[in-house]
């Protein structure tokens, strides 16, 4: 079992003001994540922005080129290279954003609690950080498989269960 990453969530934009527990979700998110993850998390750091559908359009649209908000964007960090030293301050995994409206929206219409939306986002952003994707069909499948095992951990039903194939 994997260490847990130290995560620190910024909250960057007013509208998250009407959810309290997001911070809360999020770290038991990721603690789940970290915990299921084959992954080597151990002495890592992420940030986790919570930003609005502005913030996070900019960010689309500067690194994607795609000039509209989304849910959720993932940004790792570059690794170094060499050996690491005794002193050398943990290891950045990179960092996360969450657009608010996008992700209230998606929530109500799926008839999901906010917090199950949030906590996939989390755990959705936190695999793209340690290296999974959705590129192809078979990286799909087995990054959605993660996310339904990280989520059923959570007492999270199957996101993916109403989707029409």
């Amino acid at each position: 079992m994997s260490s847990i990453p130290a995560t620190e969530v910024l909250v960057t934009a007013a509208c998250w003001q009407t959810e309290p527990d997001a911070e809360t979700v999020i770290h038991r998110a990721i603690e789940a994540a970290a915990g299921i993850a084959d992954a080597d998390v151990g002495d890592t750091e992420l940030a986790i922005m919570l930003t609005d559908d502005a913030g996070i359009r900019t960010l689309n649209n500067n690194w994607r080129n795609i000039d509209k908000p989304t849910n959720v964007l993932s940004f790792p960090a570059l690794q170094p290279t060499g050996d690491s030293g005794d002193d050398d301050a943990p290891r950045m995994l990179g960092d996360i954003a969450i657009a608010y409206e996008t992700t209230r929206r998606e929530a109500d219409e799926e008839g999901k609690p906010f917090d199950h939306h949030l906590s996939h986002l989390a755990v959705h952003g936190f695999l793209h950080l340690i290296g999974y994707d959705h590129e192809n069909d078979d990286d799909a499948e087995d990054m959605e498989g993660l996310e339904r095992e990280i989520l059923g951990l959570l007492g999270i039903p199957d996101p993916y269960a109403d989707r029409n194939d």
